[in-house]
């Protein structure tokens, strides 16, 4: 007498593949993601604390600050802070001021550093490689040791009193590195493009304007991003170079942030730190999506 006895299968039993052939085990978090999220979290913390804090603290009054604990909230919300510092403190000013240095020397840098890329990498001329390692040699020279000659040569030329000098030596600084970068992305770009770009008549000119920007605008960007923090950050050669109130740069204003006898009012200070800060973050987070889409999708697509 036949007896019907049940088929257990594999998915049945709680392993194996079902009919499909998919996996029906039920998959196990691995202790190692989990860490690794716990880790992203705390440094989360970490980051965005002082920020939080630094915001909190800009929208206290003096007395607030003063007697009641840096860690407990506003007892009152002084939004005025930001208006004080903006005009009372110059911050207004001292952004101004940053502006007119930082966009002529980025746009002298992105330019001729640039061209030197395409003209070091693309063009085949005798010594190319030898101008490569000077422009190199000078990312190995302080900018403490160029400061004083600097200001001797910007006096006798009556340069003084202006942000000329801080456009020359913010250009100057900022030229090795750029020409690197762009010499380094250049090889990335096919020769054949250039060489059938001069078959069909092109010049150099032309061959640097229309193909080699649209082809390297990814690394434009990333070396733009990079030398714009590195000048809006600076404060070493703006404070040499700058001799008047009128002249001074956001970070030099930010230095000297105090109030008759050297009283510092921690509000509107603060304030003037996270106009400083959240701006430049604003810019920051919205180009880097920028440039990391531009560069994982490859550096030779436009």
């Amino acid at each position: 007498m036949a007896v019907d006895m049940p088929l257990k299968t594999n998915a049945a039993r709680g392993g194996g593949k079902g009919p499909t052939g998919v996996s029906t085990r039920p998959r196990r978090r691995r202790p190692g993601r989990i860490w690794v999220r716990v880790v992203i979290g705390l440094l989360l913390v970490v980051e965005a604390y002082p920020l939080l804090w630094m915001f909190l603290t800009s929208v206290k009054s003096n007395s607030d600050y003063l007697n009641n604990s840096t860690w407990s909230l506003p007892t009152t919300w002084e939004w005025g802070n930001y208006s004080e510092a903006w005009t009372t403190g110059h911050i207004g000013l001292y952004v101004r001021n940053s502006l007119l240095a930082v966009l002529p020397s980025l746009a002298l840098i992105l330019l001729l550093g640039t061209a030197a890329g395409f003209a070091l990498q693309i063009m085949v001329w005798k010594g190319r490689s030898f101008t490569l390692l000077i422009f190199l040699t000078g990312i190995m020279v302080p900018s403490q040791m160029i400061l004083l000659p600097l200001f001797t040569m910007y006096f006798q030329a009556g340069l003084s009193g202006t942000l000329w000098p801080l456009i020359l030596t913010y250009t100057g600084t900022g030229l090795p590195l750029t020409v690197f970068m762009m010499a380094t992305y250049y090889k990335t770009v096919p020769r054949e493009l250039f060489e059938a770009a001069t078959i069909d008549g092109a010049g150099i000119l032309r061959a640097f304007w229309t193909i080699s920007i649209p082809m390297v605008r990814n690394a434009i960007v990333t070396v733009g991003l990079v030398q714009f923090f590195f000048i809006w950050n600076d404060l070493l050669i703006a404070l040499t170079f700058t001799n008047n109130q009128d002249l001074r740069t956001i970070q030099v204003g930010l230095l000297n942030f105090t109030g008759d006898f050297g009283a510092t009012q921690y509000g509107p200070l603060f304030a003037a730190i996270c106009i400083n800060v959240f701006g430049t973050l604003v810019i920051y987070l919205f180009l880097n999506q920028k440039v990391m889409k531009g560069l994982t999708g490859g550096a030779v697509k436009g």
